[in-house]
């Protein structure tokens, strides 16, 4: 899928440097993500079987956006490992914010149902802290529904935050 300004993508073994470089850059910029500042202790050879790994699972993916042979964003889906829950995925999203508001985390969800949807996925699902309005709108606009609060799951900058669990049938 291709923009003016970025084109998004499968991720690729051969990504795995500029891929941790981005997700570490995303942990520096915004309390939003999971990972604290260097908190994130993988290596480049880890990252890279990693990717591998995903790549030979039916039911996860990791797709990513790049802009100027920089990669820029990413979604990533983990399905289920059992029978009963193999046709749900849970997703990560992240944009670099310096790209942000430009489209990308929606070509992002939009590529990632296209494929959950070819490889037979049900179910997509995501937690996002409720303080953050603009994910929160992304996703809606996306189609996804607020399903539930969880309180206190995370603990960011000296304080407990909630999240919500969105999920959209496909």
């Amino acid at each position: 899928m291709q923009d003016s300004t970025f084109d998004v993508r499968p991720i690729a073994v051969s990504d795995a440097a500029a891929y941790l470089d981005l997700c570490r850059q995303l942990d520096r910029e915004t309390s939003f993500m999971l990972y604290e500042p260097d908190e994130r202790t993988t290596t480049v050879d880890e990252q890279r079987e990693q990717i591998q790994s995903i790549l030979r699972t039916e039911n996860q993916m990791y797709f990513v956006a790049e802009s100027g042979h920089r990669l820029v964003g990413h979604v990533q889906a983990y399905g289920g490992s059992h029978r009963r829950n193999r046709n749900t995925v849970h997703l990560v999203v992240g944009v670099l914010q310096a790209y942000s508001r430009k489209g990308i985390g929606a070509a992002l969800l939009r590529i990632m149902e296209e494929w959950a949807r070819n490889v037979g996925i049900h179910r997509l699902e995501l937690t996002v802290m409720t303080h953050n309005l603009a994910a929160v709108n992304l996703y809606r606009k996306a189609g996804f529904e607020i399903e539930g609060t969880m309180r206190h799951t995370l603990f960011v900058d000296g304080r407990y935050v909630d999240e919500y669990i969105m999920g959209k049938v496909i």
